[in-house]
């Protein structure tokens, strides 16, 4: 990967994948967090989700990514919102940090970096008792995906809900709800995007032209793909 050139089509994007703010306050309902809740958006990128989870009243938000362009990109986002502390902390270390436990982790297209059955366990061991776990997970919206939908996600094992319903409930937690992402979450995501590689394309060496094709050709298989495979956001209270 050519980190340079992939932050400079990413970097300050308002948003590092699919989501809207919506889809938090949807979580939210379900969650039903306490005043005061210590919240955790793991895997944050660019800290989109974060001032939609400040919606609970009270709440403290730890964001953290392990891109050093990402953390500094949301210091400064959120420099004057002293419910907000941003670290550069790995998904894997999570439970180790001293503000875990967690009462909610939200993960936002994320935890499939760890594989799913992994970052369930993760998550349940920064959860506190009873505490919340909301993702989005590669999952496919047909029973009969195509090689574009596959080729989509780049090997990795996307099932369908019933497959990722069974791998929450088999790491001890119980679904209180799921819903798929619906377009206007992904173009939140692409359209910014889009918007920058154009910008880009006129002074772009050859390096950063082909970060642009990459990320441009991202952008449309998506949509040629987007009624078989996309992201399942899973509400679950962890059961340990």
């Amino acid at each position: 990967m050519d980190w340079d050139s992939f932050f400079a089509v990413h970097s300050d994007l308002p948003r590092e994948g699919p989501g809207e703010a919506q889809d938090v306050a949807w979580a939210l309902a379900l969650a039903g967090l306490p005043e005061g809740a210590a919240i955790c958006d793991a895997g944050a990128g660019a800290g989109g989700d974060v001032e939609a989870l400040l919606a609970v009243p009270g709440a403290r938000v730890m964001a953290i990514d392990t891109h050093p362009g990402f953390v500094a990109q949301m210091r400064a986002r959120f420099a004057g919102e002293g419910r907000v502390r941003v670290e550069a902390v790995d998904m894997t270390t999570l439970a180790e940090h001293p503000e875990a436990p967690f009462d909610m982790i939200w993960c936002a297209g994320a935890l499939y970096f760890l594989g799913l059955e992994e970052g369930l366990a993760r998550m349940a061991a920064a959860l506190k008792p009873g505490g919340v776990l909301a993702f989005s997970e590669p999952s496919f919206l047909t029973d009969a995906p195509s090689d574009d939908a596959w080729a989509f996600w780049e090997g990795y094992p996307v099932r369908d809900a019933a497959g990722i319903a069974s791998a929450v409930a088999a790491a001890g937690y119980e679904s209180l709800g799921t819903r798929v992402l619906g377009d206007a979450a992904w173009e939140a995501y692409y359209a910014p995007m889009e918007a920058r590689i154009a910008a880009l394309r006129g002074g772009a060496d050859a390096a950063l032209a082909a970060m642009l094709d990459l990320c441009a050709g991202e952008a449309a298989q998506w949509r040629r793909v987007k009624r078989e495979t996309g992201y399942l956001l899973t509400v679950a209270r962890w059961q340990g």
